[in-house]
């Protein structure tokens, strides 16, 4: 039903900031492994596949993620888990990219500077956030009609979708994305990710509705 996406970049293209190992193992062990354990959690219940048929893959992932108490108790944690996991990093590789970072521009730095003062501002208390996450986890931008901008953290694969935030932009922070160059220096690894960040990708998250429709 799941298929893993075709990763936008070369292994080596974020480097000096994300190395080439990392990135490998990464998308086809990691990435690759919540694929194949969403798939194998949803092969005894068609009816699940038959309602995403037709729509685009994270839009099905979003419908299941949005829905968990409609999904049935005996795989629920397994699509939380592994449908989470498909879900987040399919948005975190189109978030970086090879010569990126700087700041956003547009509808996206407008709202940032509204919500936050200044994009420095903002990215010191993402930084923060994201260096606090206790244990393995995420950190978000999210978008809600009703609190607008929001930072957030959440453990292990969880994402801000399923409390009804749009994602326009997130940090993988799991000791698995970045041991093996920066090893237990998380706020390191932080620091150097803003230098990959696909601001127009954040701007068109921003901006879309494609990620919250039901």
């Amino acid at each position: 039903m799941f298929e893993l996406p075709p990763l936008p970049y070369a292994y080596d293209a974020l480097e000096p900031y994300i190395d080439a190992k990392t990135m490998e193992i990464h998308y086809t062990k990691h990435h690759a492994g919540y694929v194949a354990k969403l798939n194998d959690a949803l092969a005894g219940f068609p009816a699940l596949a038959q309602a995403s048929a037709g729509k685009p893959e994270l839009q099905s992932l979003a419908n299941l993620l949005k829905n968990l108490n409609g999904v049935p108790e005996s795989i629920r944690t397994a699509v939380r888990n592994n449908g989470g996991g498909h879900f987040n990093h399919s948005l975190f590789w189109e978030l970086m990219k090879p010569k990126g970072g700087g700041k956003p521009a547009e509808e996206l730095s407008s709202a940032i500077t509204a919500t936050f003062g200044s994009f420095e501002k903002f990215q010191e208390e993402f930084s923060k956030a994201a260096a606090g996450v206790f244990g393995s986890g995420w950190a978000w931008l999210g978008m809600s009609n009703s609190e607008g901008l929001k930072i957030i953290q959440t453990s292990n694969q969880e994402n801000p979708i399923s409390n009804g935030f749009k994602p326009v932009l997130c940090l993988d922070v799991w000791e698995h994305a970045h041991y093996l160059k920066y090893q237990n220096r998380r706020p390191d690894y932080i620091t150097a990710w803003w230098n990959v960040v696909n601001w127009e990708q954040a701007n068109a998250n921003f901006i879309g509705d494609e990620l919250v429709k039901a």
